[in-house]
Order: C-alpha cells, then structure tokens, then sequence
C-alpha cells in the first residue's frame, strides 16, 4: 500500500544515521543488514542497535563480521549483534542462510552490493553485478518472506543508487550475453532492478504487513568503490568533495526507511537525502526515473528473476 503524497521529513542530505533513529525504539525487532561489516552497512546496523534492534551482520567475511559488531557493541552498549555468513553471489549460501533463520523478522536490509566491476559470472552464468546486486537479495527476501509475514509489518530496504539512471533493465539482455559490457551501465542496470523490486514486493506483500521502499544513500568514499579509480570517482562527482558524504550521513537514509514512523504504511518508493526523491530529469543526477517504478516493469523482473533462480 501507498499513500499519495510524496513524504518529506525535517531532515536534509547532512544528517546522519543517530539522527535519523532519534527518538526510535527497536526493542524486540530483529533486524538483518546485508554487507553489515563495513561502509554504510556497519553504519545502519549501529543506528539499529541503538534503538535496541537485535542484528544480525549478514556477511561473507564474518571474522570482519565479528570486529564490526565488537565495534557495534562498543560503541552502543547493545549486546544484540550477530554475525551470519553469506554470499549474495552464492545461491547455496543464501539459501543456508535463509535455513538456518528463525522466527519472524521486522527488519531486512538489502545494502551488500558491488560497484562497476569487471565482467565476471556465477556458474549459472549470470553477470555478477546483477546476481550480486538484485538476485542474491531477491532470494534472500523471498526466503525469508514467512518471516517477514510473521513479524506483522515488516519493513525490507534495498539500498540501490543514482547510478540506476545509467540504465533500465534490458530485459533482451540481462545478463551480457550479446550487447557489450560496460561496467558503469552492469551496475546501473542492477540498481534499477532494486527499486523495481521495491514496486512489486509491495504490491505482493503488503497485504502481509511487508513493505519495501528503495533509496539513494548518496556518494560515500567505501569499499564499495574498489573497482573505481580515483579520477573516476572525482569525474563522476565533478571535483566536488562538498558532494561526498560521511558513512554516518550515508546510512540515514536506509535508517530512515528501516525505522521512521514517517514511513507507516508506505511502499514501493524511492528516497534521497531522507526525502521522497522527485522524478528525474533528463540528464540530472537525482532523482528517480519513471522506468524504475515503472509496474509493468516490476511485475515483469520478478517473473523473470523467478525463472532464473528456478533454473
């Protein structure tokens, strides 16, 4: 279910995680955060545990896994952190993962991810940005969707980005098997696939109490840039360091969309700077395109992702 306004907050693009969870209390939740041992994601998970979340850190480095939530816990007082393996690239992996979970769940974020990496496949042969990025949380999400339901009114947040405007999901080609491959417009293309899965597990879920919303966190120096350059990164932000934001400001918006009371009863959208991001404009940077909520589209990825993980 929606609402028909757009949702605006008295937050900006400066505020961080701890203001965003403000005033919160988790006490009783249980939360997931993928790729929970770094950048924004160790961010998230700390703001959760704040509130009094219980998290889990749901990583494939889980020794980095157990130093983030030393640090977690460190720094919060919460002894509520948890640490899980898993490999979004690996469908085993998410599939233990989704075993070995039980009881309901309130909370899942989807914030692992790569970022414009060289072409690579899984031994499916699916491209990794795209089974990173979408499909490893598509059944990640979906496996857990009984727990989800169980927790009367869950919330799932995927983490996708404003290089979503780099590309639609070409559905003639998915995964690369005939067009050329450009890192940038790969995980462009994965981006886009997160905010459709927002439209439609809504649209699927809602009536189970789950709602999804996607977002934007802004441009954060982390780990996630490792296959970039340093003069990419400065091009893509035209030089402007004033552009970049902290962790701590990065994970707001994700904490905003896993925990604000602002956002009861609201799905399938879109934010930036904790704010409902406005249409794109041709050209622009922010915003969110019309072919990334587009229904149609959604309904049609998640057939599609479907059929892949049947396969």
């Amino acid at each position: 279910m929606t609402t028909s306004n757009p949702i605006t907050t008295s937050f900006g693009p400066h505020s961080t995680a701890m203001d965003a969870i403000k005033g919160i209390d988790l006490v009783g939740r249980r939360v997931i955060v993928t790729g929970g041992s770094s950048g924004i994601g160790v961010e998230t998970a700390r703001a959760l545990a704040s509130a009094g979340g219980e998290v889990t850190l749901a990583v494939r480095n889980t020794d980095a896994g157990r130093k983030a939530a030393d640090d977690i816990t460190a720094t919060t007082g919460s002894d509520h952190i948890l640490v899980a393996p898993l490999d979004l690239a690996d469908q085993g992996s998410v599939a233990d993962f989704v075993a070995n979970w039980d009881g309901p769940l309130h909370i899942l974020v989807n914030n692992a991810g790569i970022m414009a990496a060289p072409l690579s496949r899984t031994p499916q042969g699916w491209e990794m940005q795209f089974a990173t990025n979408h499909l490893g949380h598509f059944a990640l999400a979906t496996g857990l969707r009984p727990a989800l339901a169980a927790a009367d009114g869950a919330r799932i947040v995927s983490v996708s980005s404003a290089a979503h405007l780099r590309s639609p999901v070409v559905f003639d080609d998915i995964q690369y098997e005939r067009r050329e491959y450009e890192p940038w417009q790969a995980y462009g293309q994965s981006k886009t696939a997160n905010v459709l899965f927002a439209v439609e597990a809504t649209r699927r879920w809602a009536d189970d109490g789950i709602l999804t919303n996607s977002l934007m966190p802004g441009a954060i120096r982390t780990n996630l840039q490792r296959y970039v350059s340093e003069e990419e990164l400065n091009r893509l932000r035209s030089g402007n360091a004033a552009a970049w934001k902290s962790v701590e400001q990065g994970a707001a918006t994700s904490v905003l969309a896993a925990a604000s009371p602002l956002l009861d009863g609201v799905g399938g959208r879109y934010f930036e700077d904790l704010q409902e991001a406005a249409p794109a404009t041709p050209g622009g940077r922010t915003g969110v395109a019309e072919y990334a909520l587009d229904p149609e589209a959604a309904e049609r990825l998640w057939e599609v992702s479907t059929a892949l993980l049947k396969s």
